[in-house]
Order: C-alpha cells, then sequence, then structure tokens
C-alpha cells in the first residue's frame, strides 16, 4: 500500500483540488463583476466516507439538469439551474449584474484559510508517517 492510498491523504487532497478549484470560480465571479446579466456562482462541497471517497461523484462531476423547458429532464436531477440558489436576486443591478463583491470576497477569504488549513493538515499527516517509519 502507497503513500496515496491512505484514505486520510486522499481525502486531504480532495479537499485541496476543490479549494483550488473554488477559488478559481470566486475569482471569475470578481473579475465579472461588471459583466451585464453575469450570475455569480459557487461550487458545491463534497462529501467525504469514511474511507476518505467522495459520495455521489468525484471532484469536478455534476448532475445533469434541466437549463431550458425544451429540455428532457434526467430522473433525480433539480428542475432549473440556479447558480446562487435566490440569495442574491434581490441585489441584482438594472444591468442585470447580481455579483455582490463584498460577499465574492468573504467567500474568498474563507476559502484561502480553509485551503491553508488542509494544507497544514496534509503536510503534519505526512511528517507524522515519516516519522513513524523513521524517515522523519
Amino acid at each position: 500500500m502507497s503513500i496515496n492510498d491512505l484514505p486520510v491523504l486522499s481525502a486531504l487532497r480532495t479537499k485541496m483540488q476543490w479549494h483550488q478549484e473554488r477559488q478559481r470560480v470566486l475569482s471569475e465571479n470578481v473579475s465579472n463583476s461588471d459583466t451585464p446579466k453575469f450570475r455569480p456562482r459557487d461550487l458545491v462541497e463534497p462529501k467525504l466516507d469514511r474511507t476518505g471517497a467522495t459520495v455521489g461523484g468525484g471532484v469536478g462531476t455534476l448532475p445533469m439538469m434541466q437549463t431550458s423547458a425544451t429540455h428532457m429532464a434526467a430522473s433525480g436531477a433539480p428542475d432549473s439551474f440556479d447558480n446562487d440558489r435566490g440569495k442574491s436576486g434581490f441585489q441584482t443591478r438594472p444591468a442585470g449584474n447580481a455579483v455582490n463583491l463584498e460577499e465574492q470576497m468573504l467567500k474568498v477569504s474563507a476559502n484561502q484559510m480553509d485551503y491553508a488549513a488542509v494544507t497544514s493538515l496534509y503536510s503534519r499527516s505526512l511528517h507524522l508517517l515519516k516519522a513513524a517509519i523513521g524517515k522523519g
């Protein structure tokens, strides 16, 4: 069994990848804050089971959604594509842009702190494993 196969390290790697992708999505929201009719997006946090594997698909997988009334609905899929679940509907500007910069920057900083915590846990776990096998 290699070190990469350990459930704890696999879960931490999945979490780090999710935080990296979320940072990309949040930065797109900020960069499009003046784009007409732009709606902010966010990622759903992956759910991990006891073994560290993702439940309900891997990182980057999205469920099928019906984005138009003329599309066929997938079984068990949401009826429509809702980027922010109605949170920013009241903050939409006349041009149709719904990005709240303060909210997005709070999400960016929280995501950055969470990523730092996960990377710290990952490096400490590796250090403990190296110490346990006598190479640290």
